[in-house]
């Protein structure tokens, strides 16, 4: 089971999960901030929308395509 660190907290998930589904299960469920202060959250789970945007590791992902991996870094905040 991979433990990544999600916006600063610990967060242990199952073998397979993906980002977008652990941020439903560790946090708000939002993917990020819009310009306007609005959290935004995953809506197409496969990549089309581009609202499942996260900061993994230093780079920009989409968060319903990629799968959690032991000592990730997951960011959503802006």
């Amino acid at each position: 089971m991979p433990e990544l660190i999600l916006d600063g907290r610990p967060l242990r998930v199952a073998n397979g999960t993906t980002v977008a589904a652990a941020l439903a299960l560790g946090g708000d469920g939002s993917s990020r901030t819009s310009v306007s202060g609005q959290r935004r959250a995953p809506v197409c789970g496969m990549g089309v929308c581009q609202e499942c945007r996260v900061t993994i590791d230093g780079q920009r992902r989409l968060a319903c395509q990629t799968l959690c991996r032991d000592g990730m870094r997951v960011e959503s905040q802006p």
